[in-house]
């Protein structure tokens, strides 16, 4: 089981209970395709508070944060 945080623009991806279902051989790149999250949305990805590629496996009871890019002026 992986527990998925999406922020700002992306948080209406974030699974219901924060939990989603984990499978062998799972990246980054899996999970935003179950999440139909486009990757170019996505900036920045936290695996267990440590930045992430797309390419990253995960492992069960990892804990992804997902962050879209913010403008500001």
């Amino acid at each position: 089981m992986l527990e998925v945080r999406c922020f700002a623009t992306l948080s209406k991806h974030t699974p219901p209970d924060g939990k989603l279902e984990f499978f062998s051989g799972m990246t980054v790149r899996d999970l935003l395709r179950k999440l139909n999250i486009d990757e170019k949305d996505v900036k920045v990805v936290f695996v267990n508070g440590s930045y992430a590629l797309l390419e990253t496996k995960l492992k069960d009871g990892d804990r992804i944060g997902l962050f879209p890019a913010v403008g500001g002026g």
